[in-house]
């Protein structure tokens, strides 16, 4: 198994990367967002079984492949990171080794006598040779060790087999640009659409669209805890009308249904518009949980200080944009609290791809750890979405499909979300076929 990792600006400039190093066949095992761009892990020949070996015990902590992936991607950037500590050392050595030399040459113009200068290197790890009286090379052992260690990191880094070479296959144009057409059909944006394609060099339109529709899959991160089990603090972020409120009272309902209403409270900090608790505090009523507000007298941490007790504390937030008053001052609220506060931005799926990368750089200081997909179930495609949180990097926790509470909630898992969009564009295209029928 071969893993790689490749870093660019966007996920498309990474996407061709792969495609141009690692050929269509490269599965994704990661992608985050890194400074000045995103990161993305890739391996060849992946199998599970030997991804489970070399992670040995630490296996026992994927529940599903995609996490397996994520601990594999993960070992293999600290291999590196190892890998090239180990370079810098000899590196290191190796310019101390061209220093003693250095200074032996002078010592030898100045006349003075080695022992005079041999003691004042470091550690006295330096001898002189007998012949010509040239240092010897002190540093060997050190170097030998050291080498040892890289080839070693080698081995442990490119997985200890080798990559059967890949023959040259003509790709096809015609081919490529219909795939591209149709991941567009499903809501991808042109230049993903475009990088996704490029990666299908031969064969049938379906096999490229299967291959495509796995890297989307793989390339999707998902949420590694369910939060009603794991409990703590979590905050819903996003703009007016994403369903941040709805969903909130969907997560209450199935929380209470499973654990009943004594370990959950539910806090607000929207003390901006008129009214705007009222919905929350239906919730609080109907579920027998109590519901805080933040205001002037009653802060953030000193809310959360007070409900300390309880397993899992859900917060409301007010859907405010970069112009609005109070914008900054409550996403500070939550990136500056004391408490562990996992923030998850609301994206609707009815929403434009450029509304939801604006919301994402609007709501970003709030240290977002991941996101909530709502109303799939009025979106036209699904790919947008999809796109969006490829190219983010940010985990789904969640997605919503209706106003049913706590039905029409469900936890995200990135195949099953790949499969409903396919299935919404069969639809859309089922829909199209009528009308032009009719």
């Amino acid at each position: 198994m071969k893993v790689q990792r490749f870093f660019a600006k966007t996920m498309a400039e990474a996407l061709k990367q792969v495609s141009h190093e690692m050929g269509p066949d490269a599965v994704i095992l990661s992608n985050r967002r890194v400074d000045g761009g995103v990161e993305i892990v890739t391996a060849l020949d992946y199998d599970e079984n030997m991804a489970r070996q070399r992670l040995g015990e630490k296996a026992a902590q994927a529940t599903n492949g995609s996490r397996l992936a994520e601990l594999q991607a993960d070992q293999h950037r600290r291999l590196e990171e190892e890998l090239n500590r180990s370079r810098s050392r000899i590196r290191e050595v190796r310019e101390k080794r061209a220093g003693v030399g250095a200074e032996y040459d002078r010592a030898l113009a100045d006349d003075r006598p080695a022992a005079d200068w041999s003691g004042e290197l470091a550690g006295g790890s330096t001898s002189v040779g007998n012949a010509g009286g040239r240092p010897a090379a002190g540093y060997s052992d050190e170097l030998a060790s050291m080498r040892a260690e890289i080839n070693s990191l080698r081995e442990m880094v490119s997985g200890r087999t080798s990559v059967p070479e890949k023959p040259a296959v003509a790709a096809s144009n015609a081919v490529q640009q219909r795939l591209a057409e149709r991941l567009q059909e499903f809501g991808l944006g042109a230049e993903l659409a475009t990088s996704l394609s490029r990666q299908h060099r031969a064969g049938r339109l379906e096999d490229g669209w299967k291959q495509s529709l796995k890297m989307l899959a793989t390339g999707i991160r998902t949420a590694r805890e369910h939060w009603l089990e794991a409990g703590g603090v979590y905050a819903l972020v996003g703009p007016t009308g994403s369903g941040k409120t709805t969903t909130i009272g969907k997560l209450a309902a199935q929380y209470v249904l499973e654990h009943g209403p004594d370990s959950l409270a539910l806090v607000t900090t929207d003390r901006y518009r008129v009214a705007a608790h009222e919905q929350l505090f239906v919730f609080g009523r109907i579920l027998n949980v109590p519901v805080r507000v933040v205001d002037e007298s009653h802060s953030l941490d000193d809310i959360l200080d007070e409900l300390s007790d309880r397993h899992l504390v859900l917060i409301d937030t007010a859907g405010l944009t970069s112009s609005d008053r109070g914008y900054q001052e409550q996403l500070a609220e939550l990136a500056r609290s004391d408490h562990n506060i996992r923030t998850h931005l609301v994206v609707s799926a009815t929403s434009q791809p450029r509304i939801m990368k604006s919301v994402w750089h609007c709501y970003k200081m709030a240290n977002l750890a991941g996101c909530v997909m709502t109303k799939i179930d009025e979106a036209l495609t699904l790919g947008e979405s999809l796109g969006f949180v490829m190219e983010t990097g940010l985990p789904v926790a969640w997605y919503t499909d209706g106003q049913k509470i706590p039905e029409d909630l469900h936890r995200a898992e990135a195949i099953p979300l790949v499969r409903l969009g396919v299935e919404r564009l069969k639809t859309m295209q089922h829909g199209q076929a009528v009308a032009e029928g009719a």
